[in-house]
């Protein structure tokens, strides 16, 4: 799933198009949550890739163990992979939707 497809475009006063703002939705911790310990050479989307199968879904891990800005992670850091991806996508979707 691509993080922009669901986000708003519009036309600047310049008539150039630009995005609009992307809202993510709160992820609550769930039973069925996977709570890893980070190691060497670990990056969002690869563990997307290896939890999701899709490396686009980094910015559920992101959103989830509140990374902002980091471009790599800490060894040993814990993190929590979120396991109701269907119903996290569809509230992504439902906040991001034009119309």
């Amino acid at each position: 799933m691509k993080r922009y497809s669901s986000t708003p475009r519009k036309i600047d006063k310049s008539g150039l198009r630009v995005y609009g703002t992307t809202y993510y939705p709160e992820i609550p911790l769930e039973n069925g949550d996977t709570f890893i310990r980070a190691i060497d050479g670990d990056r969002l989307d690869t563990l997307a890739h290896k939890y999701y199968g899709d490396v686009t879904l980094w910015w559920v891990i992101a959103k989830a163990n509140g990374v902002k800005g980091k471009p790599t992670l800490t060894i040993g850091e814990i993190l929590r992979i979120p396991s109701n991806i269907t119903n996290i996508i569809e509230k992504f979707r439902n906040l991001n939707t034009t119309g």
